[in-house]
């Protein structure tokens, strides 16, 4: 098969053209390649080369009219007309279909061979066989194999990096957020700016992100990572240190004194003074009417089938709710030493109201107890909002 010439039919010849012809003219070494493996090779390399998904759909059309599944690298012309090539392209309009063979060309993938008058065809020779042919040369792409396959496993390992690096990013911004909900529950400190750094990092995870901010970010959520566990056993260490000291602490100060006070009712009550009336226990020293409370937490009486009347019954019930609630037995604790028994009840009282908006329950109350710890919490502001919201949706 003779190819007569490279020279464009009714175009300008120009130094990019030439270019182009002269990287895909590389020595013929006699070889032949699967066509389709190639192209998927060049499909993932595509950025490499200049060319687009679209006209790789061009190329995939000038494939499917090549017979046999591999290309040799000489030989391997095909000459379908614009019509017959748009219809195998699924339908492209023929001046797309013509830009997009011209950045083909211009890529140094295939070459472009035109007959005198433009027309794409072959001639045979007297035994049927093909003399010579006008048309596209596929050629450039079994010689260019190589270059091609090592584009492809360049993007192949890039983006395995991507992945693993992203990978590491998710796994290690797990890890920060799951510590960071464990140290609000149950490690003593301000931790409102590691979870603000967690929650950002995440927030730039959904952006399409390259390897080099990939790994900022990788290198950043490591060092968060490293700071939460520092914070975390620094606080471990501490409470092992007072392992003895703090068991004897929470022996006698989680004590209910309205447990005690109902203990030495009953106590008297059967130590032989059956006839004396049982004696309520004694109200806390609280400016907040009992009454005021559950007109502004009434989901707390959903728990209580006999009501609430006293103060230890309103204890006892928030008692019972705080599990439900998520909150700890320490950070029950923690509250009722804080605050007093009363008002740690109103607090989970008020958390039971706001369920909904609170998303931490136990770590909302451990903050409330570092607040009263401080001498900063009092239970009346947080009732008067309730009572107004209550109040606004009864209206």
């Amino acid at each position: 098969m003779d190819h007569i010439t490279t020279t464009p039919f009714g175009r300008h010849l120009d130094a990019g053209l030439l270019a182009a012809q002269a990287l895909a003219s590389p020595p013929a070494r006699g070889l032949s390649m699967p066509k389709w493996a190639l192209l998927r090779d060049l499909a993932k390399g595509r950025a490499a080369f200049g060319v687009s998904d679209r006209d790789l759909t061009v190329l995939q059309a000038l494939l499917s009219f090549h017979p046999g599944d591999e290309i040799a690298d000489t030989g391997a012309m095909v000459f379908p007309s614009n019509a017959a090539l748009a219809e195998r392209a699924h339908g492209m309009a023929e001046s797309t279909l013509r830009r997009h063979l011209a950045a083909l060309v211009a890529a140094g993938l295939i070459l472009r061979h035109d007959s005198p008058n433009g027309k794409r065809y072959a001639a045979r020779d007297p035994d049927g066989g093909i003399a010579h042919a006008f048309g596209f040369d596929l050629a450039p792409l079994a010689r260019r194999a190589a270059e091609i396959a090592d584009m492809a496993a360049d993007v192949r390992a890039a983006e395995a990096r991507l992945k693993r690096l992203r990978e590491l990013v998710v796994l290690r911004l797990r890890d920060a957020a799951q510590l960071v909900a464990y140290g609000l529950e149950a490690v003593p400190g301000l931790w409102d700016d590691l979870s603000d750094a967690v929650t950002l990092m995440k927030r730039d995870l959904r952006r399409k992100l390259d390897a080099e901010a990939l790994e900022q970010i990788s290198q950043r959520a490591a060092d968060l990572l490293e700071a939460i566990n520092a914070r975390i056993s620094r606080n471990t260490e501490e409470t092992d240190g007072n392992d003895a000291k703090n068991e004897r602490h929470i022996q006698y100060s989680n004590r209910n004194p309205y447990d005690s006070d109902l203990s030495n009712e009953n106590g008297k009550a059967a130590g032989g003074q059956p006839d004396l009336p049982k004696a309520e226990p004694a109200e806390p020293d609280l400016k907040l009417p009992l009454h005021l409370v559950l007109r502004a937490c009434p989901d707390l009486l959903d728990y209580t089938p006999h009501g609430i009347r006293h103060w230890h019954e309103l204890i006892a019930a928030a008692a019972f709710v705080r599990g439900m609630l998520g909150i700890s037995p320490d950070a029950w604790d923690e509250a009722c030493h804080s605050m007093t028994p009363p008002v740690a009840a109103i607090a989970v009282a008020c958390i039971l109201q706001r369920a909904t908006d609170i998303s931490k329950p136990g770590g909302y109350l451990r903050a409330l107890s570092r607040k009263a710890a401080m001498g900063e919490f009092s239970p009346g502001p947080m009732v008067m909002a309730l009572l107004k919201t209550e109040t606004a949706r009864a209206a």
